[in-house]
C-alpha cells in the first residue's frame, strides 16, 4: 500500500518533497484507515510540501476507498497471488493509478519483473528511438515492458532516471557529453562544437 501512495505523492515534485510528505502523512495517519477517516482538506494540510496537495489529497482517498469497497479492507496482500498481469490490471483500474503506479507496485514491492516508465525513462526512451515520438505512458510502458529483459529491468530503469537527471535533461539536454549521442535519435541530429 505504502508504494501506491508514495508513487502518488512522487507525481509533479522532487523527490525530496515528496518523501517528506511522505513521512508527514504516515505520521499523522499512521493507519491508512485513518485517511479515509480525514477530510481531504485535512490530509492536504500534511503533504502541502509535496505540490498539489488538494489533488493528491483526494486522489489517495480515492484509491483508498476503491481498495477498501473491493477487498473490504485496506489490504492489498491478495493481489501476492495473482500473475503480473492481473496485478497490472487490478492497480490501474483504481482512480488515478497508471503504468507508472502500477509499475514501481509490481517491482518495488512484489519484487517483480516490471520496467516503470517515469518521466525520466519516457524522456530517454523517446530520444533514443525506443518509442514512437508523442507516446502515451500506457503506450510506452506497453512497447518497452516486452522489450527489455526481466534479469535487468530494476538495473536500466535506475540507470535512465539517472541519465534523465543528470544529462538528458527536459530542456536543456547535455548532448556533447552523452555517452549515448551515437545511439540517439536525438542527439546525433544536433550540431555541437567539437563533436
Amino acid at each position: 500500500m505504502d508504494q501506491i501512495i508514495a508513487t502518488v505523492l512522487s507525481q509533479h515534485t522532487s523527490d525530496r518533497n515528496s518523501a517528506r510528505a511522505f513521512a508527514q502523512l504516515k505520521a499523522a495517519f499512521p493507519a491508512w484507515e485513518r485517511v479515509l477517516g480525514a477530510r481531504d482538506d485535512q490530509v492536504a494540510d500534511v503533504i502541502r510540501c509535496g505540490g498539489i496537495a488538494r489533488l493528491k489529497a483526494r486522489r489517495i482517498r480515492q484509491i483508498l476507498d476503491a481498495i477498501a469497497e473491493r477487498e473490504g479492507r485496506i489490504d492489498l496482500s491478495r493481489l501476492d497471488g495473482l500473475d503480473d498481469a492481473a496485478v497490472f490490471d487490478y492497480l490501474t483500474s483504481l482512480p488515478g493509478v497508471g503504468p507508472k503506479t502500477a509499475a514501481c507496485v509490481l517491482a518495488f514491492s512484489m519484487g517483480r519483473a516490471a520496467f516503470p516508465v517515469d518521466t525520466h525513462v519516457h524522456r530517454v526512451a523517446a530520444r533514443l528511438g525506443w518509442i514512437p515520438p508523442g507516446a502515451t505512458p500506457e503506450a510506452a510502458y506497453r512497447i518497452l515492458n516486452p522489450l527489455v529483459p526481466p534479469g535487468i529491468r530494476y538495473d536500466l530503469h535506475v540507470a535512465l532516471i539517472a541519465h534523465g537527471r543528470t544529462v538528458c535533461l527536459a530542456r536543456r539536454p547535455r548532448c556533447g557529453g552523452c555517452v549515448l549521442r551515437d545511439l540517439c535519435a536525438f542527439g546525433s541530429g544536433l550540431s555541437m562544437p567539437g563533436g
